[in-house]
């Protein structure tokens, strides 16, 4: 039996002249199927293989034999096509019997075809995921292709990615066809198989795209220390410079500000603070409370909390919307803070106090009792 990549099995029994002919034609169509989906012709050759085992096995319950319990092996001959299945007793592999049934292959020509061409499918999905391994980390451009569920499928090229819910920018709407830029985040096994994930979310986007539009953080003259972002309202940003005489925060900024707003309008206007980074933990905090200035910062090594005085007129700057400012500083620096109001004139006016824990679900801010938080709802998505 053969099987072959045209309409007709090749004659491999006729003359020599004939059988050369169809060895030819069977290598060629192998080494263009390999070469046309960036394949392995070996891989090519084993899903071939397993067609010829999938249809023995299904010609066989047919025929009523029982084949699980049996070894059995496909040999397929790679210059000429040529298949047969095998089978042996078990430890005697060396006294293989061939039992290819007669008319075996019109029977299961149609079977292995489709085995073959899903096979086929499977490699070059497999060939495409590895060569977006080497670009876990980086930057993609993606046009939205449908809505599924709250996940949305994106089109990136060669490949189809996936940005779960918890990767989507929460105020973001999203229409179809429309191309953003994402950070591919990981190639995970799912129910579906192995997807490339991507995020809208991820402080590692903003890093990237500072990158992208900063030549000073390509060329390592300045460095991201570390960023804090709630994805879709503010993003925080500290940056070092390794080289004198290099401005960390006016590179980022860049000439009437084109960097940055570059990197927010990529952002559908997400606000971003960039901050200058210190070793000095009181300095670093200070500068994490802007726009708020005048502030004083006084720290508790031992319990990494921060007790910071500012002018009850800068109050509410240090503070930000609904807690934001100090929640971000907390994110960026890793340390709880306690803010004190204090009066800007010398007349006996009540000290407010601020306080926010330092851990990755930051508490709201408290002003002179507990408040319960009221959650702001996530607005709407739009589902194309």
């Amino acid at each position: 039996m053969s099987v072959g990549f045209g309409g007709h099995n090749p004659p491999f029994l006729l003359k020599t002249h004939m059988a050369a002919q169809a060895r030819t034609e069977f290598a060629s169509a192998l080494s263009a199927i390999a070469k046309e989906r960036g394949l392995d012709p070996a891989i090519v050759l084993d899903t071939i293989k397993q067609a010829i085992l999938a249809a023995y096995r299904r010609d066989a319950r047919e025929r009523g034999e029982e084949t699980e319990e049996i070894q059995l092996e496909a040999n397929v001959d790679s210059q000429t096509g040529e298949a047969r299945v095998l089978t042996w007793e078990e430890g005697k592999e060396d006294e293989k019997k061939d039992i290819t049934p007669p008319g075996f292959g019109r029977i299961a020509a149609q079977t292995a075809k489709q085995v073959i061409l899903q096979k086929i499918r499977e490699a070059e999905k497999d060939s495409v995921l590895s060569q977006y391994e080497t670009r876990i980390g980086s930057l993609v451009s993606g046009i939205v292709l449908r809505f599924d569920g709250p996940a949305v499928r994106v089109d990136i090229g060669r490949a189809e990615g996936i940005v779960p819910s918890n990767e989507r920018i929460p105020s973001e709407r999203l229409n179809i066809n429309q191309r953003l830029t994402y950070l591919l985040k990981e190639i995970r096994e799912t129910e579906r198989g192995r997807e490339i994930i991507l995020s809208r979310s991820d402080p590692d986007l903003v890093k990237k795209l500072f990158a992208r539009e900063v030549p000073e953080i390509g060329s390592g003259a300045v460095e991201v220390k570390v960023i804090a972002r709630e994805a879709g309202s503010r993003t925080k940003i500290a940056v070092h410079s390794t080289q004198p005489g290099v401005d960390p925060v006016g590179s980022c900024v860049g000439q009437k500000g084109v960097r940055v707003q570059a990197v927010i309008n990529e952002l559908n206007g997400e606000k971003i603070d960039i901050i200058p980074w210190t070793e000095n933990t009181a300095d670093l905090i200070a500068a994490a409370l802007a726009p708020a200035d005048g502030i004083q910062v006084s720290l508790d090594e031992k319990n990494k909390e921060a007790k910071v005085k500012v002018g009850e007129d800068k109050l509410s700057l240090a503070i930000g919307k609904e807690g934001q400012n100090v929640r971000l500083a907390v994110k960026l620096t890793g340390w709880r803070i306690e803010i004190d109001g204090i009066p800007v004139e010398k007349t006996p006016t009540e000290e407010t106090t601020q306080v926010v824990p330092a851990d990755d679900q930051a508490a709201p801010v408290i002003e002179e009792a507990l408040v319960e938080e009221t959650p702001t709802p996530e607005p709407e998505q739009k589902e194309g």
